[in-house]
């Protein structure tokens, strides 16, 4: 069994719980059905409104540096999973010059055998004069690409990347969830810097967890343990501050950082009163500790003067 084993297990579990919030109504989400079954299990609704903050604020950040770019820009989804976000995207009209999703060839074969078998999802890939170049394990096409690496190799990732025509001088934002937290902090730090160091007009958007120093982190790294994930990056995850330095001494001009719990109240309030209708919560203070040990972080570079420093969840 590959080390890696139970990191990439985390996507089905992860994509299991998007699927059941989306069937709840947490939020709008057409395509989740067509790469996830239906969820045999029921979530409780902390993780629900967990995943409703997590999708939305992600969701906030990105269509602000999509009209910024005047969607002249790329995004390189790093660790993708089954992420739906190339198609609502595509939904909205909000697509990128270039999307680039990266993950395990393992994760990569699934879903490129699950977007080759749905009409709706290849249907969004070929646009005029549009080729669609396929393999076991990757896509290429106008504008969305599928690729397999291991995150801790740069140089195979910027190898791929450069095949997907990824464009350095484009405005590009790099978005990773419960990516790095995986990675060894040395290959974690070349990646970040590297990013930086290469891409002069970047935004780097990072879900995962923090504030792991306490009983409740503790308990959550020894469950994950358990499932053979290990938390090797764990140490980036200590504070605010650690999350936001691990950019801001590599390269990064600045950047923000809001733990879930305070990011969830900046959420647009007629959206969350929706949401919270949903289901009854058992106790308040369960879903605020959850809340407290996840973090939204993004930092920029902006070379060229866009406004990428005025992006922000409210």
């Amino acid at each position: 069994m590959s080390a890696d084993d139970g990191v990439i297990g985390t996507n089905d579990d992860a994509s299991s719980c998007k699927r059941f919030a989306v069937d709840k109504g947490y939020w709008h989400d057409p395509f989740i059905s067509l790469l996830i079954p239906k969820a045999t299990s029921r979530k409780a609704p902390e993780i629900s409104r967990g995943y409703y903050a997590r999708v939305k604020g992600i969701q906030i950040l990105i269509e602000h540096f999509l009209r910024m770019t005047n969607c002249n820009c790329q995004i390189v989804n790093l660790g993708a999973g089954f992420d739906t976000m190339f198609w609502r995207l595509h939904e909205e009209g909000l697509t990128p010059k270039c999307y680039v999703e990266v993950d395990f060839e393992q994760v990569t074969a699934r879903k490129c055998h699950y977007i080759k078998s749905k009409k709706t999802l290849l249907e969004a890939l070929s646009g005029e004069d549009s080729e669609i170049m396929m393999s076991k394990t990757e896509i290429h096409s106008g504008s969305y690409h599928l690729v397999s690496s291991n995150l801790r190799n740069v140089g195979s990732l910027e190898s791929k990347l450069t095949a997907c025509d990824v464009d350095r001088g484009l405005p590009t934002l790099f978005l990773s969830e419960c990516v790095l937290v995986y990675i060894e902090t040395e290959h974690t730090d070349k990646l970040v810097k590297w990013v930086a160091d290469s891409f002069p007009t970047a935004f780097f958007i990072n879900y995962e967890q923090v504030n792991m120093g306490d009983s409740f982190g503790e308990v959550m790294i020894e469950n994950l343990k358990t499932r053979d994930c290990l938390l090797s990056g764990v140490a980036a995850c200590a504070s605010l501050d650690t999350q936001m330095n691990r950019f801001l001494t590599r390269g990064w001009t600045g950047g923000d950082a809001m733990d879930m719990k305070t990011l969830y109240r900046c959420l647009p309030q007629a959206d969350l009163q929706r949401i919270e209708r949903l289901e009854m919560l058992d106790e308040r203070e369960l879903l605020d500790q959850l809340l407290s040990h996840y973090c939204l972080v993004w930092a920029y570079k902006d070379t060229r003067d866009i406004g990428l420093h005025t992006i922000s969840i409210s």
